[in-house]
């Protein structure tokens, strides 16, 4: 058992020097740029998506991510374990950046409201009272500050814990822990004023 593990960690060891390798190729190697793209796109873009609810927007954040990844690549000093934490710190700024323009966020909030009621009105039956607590989350967490928001996503969604949340954010943990309880308890009380908070449980 103990040479299987030893094995393990070894190959795990190859794959991270191999990405490290990838990201120091990427600086100076538009191929090497391409393949990181790729390795990385799904990650980024499905945190844009339930950061904002729409998938054309979300292309949109994960251009612009992957736009400032390319130009500031050679800033980045860490290890290929943190570069993850990195994109993802990268992208919660671009979509902060879109959501604290209060007229674009407010537009943002209605139209998702309106489109997710209208499949509801397609579904009917119990599909429609299902999508109505979905509109009544969506509309609740992006109601939330965006660095709640972003907390809330990152914990709930991304199943990061409250250190890589933190290594994301540049915050310290502690400072991650408040904002996810204040985060947390503002977002059960818009859902329970909205007579909805049942069907979450953070």
């Amino acid at each position: 058992m103990c040479t299987t593990w030893m094995q393990g960690q070894a190959a795990v060891n190859d794959r991270g020097h191999e990405h490290r390798d990838l990201i120091q190729r990427a600086c100076s190697d538009p191929n090497a740029f391409a393949e990181l793209y790729l390795r990385h796109y799904r990650d980024v873009f499905r945190y844009c998506v339930r950061r904002l609810f729409d998938r054309h927007l979300a292309e949109d954040a994960t251009s612009i991510v992957f736009f400032k990844v390319m130009h500031n690549l050679g800033s980045f000093d860490g290890h290929a374990a943190g570069f993850r934490n990195w994109l993802l710190r990268i992208a919660t700024n671009a979509v902060n950046d879109h959501l604290r323009e209060a007229k674009r966020r407010a537009v943002l909030i209605q139209r998702i409201v309106t489109d997710t009621r209208e499949e509801a009105a397609v579904a009917g039956g119990s599909d429609e009272d299902l999508a109505e607590r979905k509109a009544c989350l969506r509309q609740a967490l992006l109601s939330l500050k965006p660095k709640y928001q972003a907390v809330i996503t990152l914990r709930f969604f991304e199943n990061m814990k409250l250190t890589e949340i933190a290594a994301c954010l540049g915050e310290r943990p502690s400072t991650v822990r408040t904002w996810l309880s204040r985060a947390t308890a503002t977002l059960r009380q818009k859902l329970g004023a909205g007579g909805n908070g049942r069907g979450y449980r953070p």
